[in-house]
């Protein structure tokens, strides 16, 4: 099959592409609420033909988009929540807000969504012309911190998937070939008892002391955990602002990253003993909640490889001279490293995979690649060493060379999938590689107690 051919249906319909993504960024919309984002994507999706479901997995952002009725079936992943607090003007070089905005696309989310629809047209038109396969794209509510595809996962969405092929905007066009972390995010509730400070403290349980002690028991955790785990801590609730007040509630949450799933059930069993024991020692009580987790991310070398393959086969697209002077006075505001400086201002180059070391994020995606093979393309879509989940992300969200590479990575997908229809060796390969790394099978992650 003649690539290319399938390929120009992505220019052919690129205002539509870029209307998609312009239009999600101005809805900036929160985990699970991503209402005018999810419809605007299906009504697109329908008008092309594709079959459409809403509400998937019992929420109401989330939704499938399918072509095709022959096997195999290639899944298109896309995501569509914005941040909170994030308000930026677009194409603007300085921290300026949008009147009557609060949220922003800090992480590209509209170019990740309006890019794996240009790429589920384009693989329908290769499933036009080759008389073969099925292609899903599937609407991924609440990745910024609700794990909508752990939802989905579990509720055996992409149990009839053979491969997924997927993205995320980023500042460089790579394949990853670096696993997450799996994460369990949880809640911890301190109840003491309240008194006046000064007058009668021996009246008092103070559940902030609880919470710190229990910091500290996780600050001496940390020389005997794995060099790679880690434990975000934040305290959301300090019982109270007055100092003569002992405080009879305090409330802290903590992300708890590792390697493996079994490292990170150990390693929140572990945290889990140490609140029962800062609870001990204040004469207080601690309250559990398990808000979500991750399982680590499955990778899969031939998949890889055919991305990689993928990405060399496609021009990368070049700044224009206003793409330059834009991207120099905002990398201006951007605190970079050495090595940040010396590189180029745009990624416009394909570079190798890395080794396959895991790095200290997690994402939702990996319960995805528990279930059917998983690969993910790292999109150059930013400035070079623009920080993620911020004001310059959201600035770039509606610049030239961000929907340009968005085209390119869109077409990176395409034909990774097309040819996954049309290649039985390769697609075997990925699933074998798949079952070995798998022999568990997938379990979603679990509370350390109920």
């Amino acid at each position: 099959m003649d690539s290319q051919h399938f390929l120009q249906e992505i220019d052919i319909c690129r205002e539509e592409i870029f209307s998609i993504s312009d239009s999600i960024w101005d809805f900036a919309e929160l985990q699970f609420e991503e209402t005018k984002s999810a419809e605007l994507l299906c009504t697109h999706l329908e008008a092309h033909g594709f079959t459409v479901v809403r509400g998937v997995a019992g929420m109401k952002t989330a939704f499938t988009a399918t072509y095709g009725a022959t096997a195999p079936a290639i899944g298109i992943l896309a995501e569509y929540d914005a941040l909170s607090g994030l308000s930026q003007k677009a194409n603007s070089v300085i921290p300026e807000a949008v009147p009557g905005m609060t949220e922003g696309h800090g992480c590209g989310h509209n170019l990740f969504a309006a890019g794996s629809f240009a790429a589920a047209l384009a693989v329908k038109k290769g499933i036009d012309l080759s008389g073969k396969g099925k292609v899903t794209l599937f609407g991924c509510p609440a990745e910024e911190g609700g794990g909508g595809k752990v939802k989905m996962a579990q509720g055996g969405v992409f149990s009839q998937t053979d491969a997924v092929v997927s993205w995320h905007p980023e500042s460089m066009h790579m394949v990853r070939t670096r696993p997450a972390l799996a994460n369990i995010d949880c809640l911890y509730s301190f109840h003491g008892i309240s008194s006046h400070a000064g007058a009668a403290p021996h009246l008092g349980r103070s559940a902030l002391d609880a919470l710190e002690l229990m910091n500290i028991g996780i600050q001496f955790l940390r020389e005997h955990m794995e060099p790679t785990s880690r434990i975000n801590t934040s305290i959301t609730n300090a019982g109270s602002a007055a100092p003569n007040v002992i405080p009879d509630f305090a409330q802290g949450r903590f992300l708890i990253r590792a390697e493996t799933p079994d490292q990170v059930r150990d390693l929140a069993a572990r945290i889990d003993r140490i609140a029962q024991g800062a609870a001990l020692m204040t004469d207080t009580t601690v309250e559990y909640k398990f808000l979500k987790g991750y399982n680590s991310l499955v990778t899969i070398p031939a998949l890889q490889q055919a991305v990689y393959e993928s990405m060399l086969q496609i021009p990368i697209p070049q700044p224009t001279a206003e793409d330059i002077a834009f991207g120099e006075a905002l990398r201006a505001t951007m605190p970079l490293s050495d090595e940040q400086r010396k590189k180029p201002l745009y990624p416009t180059e394909v570079i190798p995979p890395a080794p396959p070391k895991p790095h200290g994020g997690s994402t939702d995606t990996a319960d995805v690649s528990w279930v059917c093979p998983t690969v993910q393309v790292h999109g150059g879509s930013w400035v070079i060493g623009t920080p993620g989940h911020s004001w310059q992300v959201v600035s770039q969200g509606k610049s030239h060379f961000s929907k340009e590479s968005m085209l390119y990575t869109a077409k990176v997908l395409a034909l990774t999938a097309v040819r996954l229809i049309n290649d039985p060796d390769l697609l075997e390969r990925a699933e074998a590689e798949h079952r070995e790394r798998t022999a568990g099978g997938y379990q979603a992650m679990t509370p350390p107690r109920g």
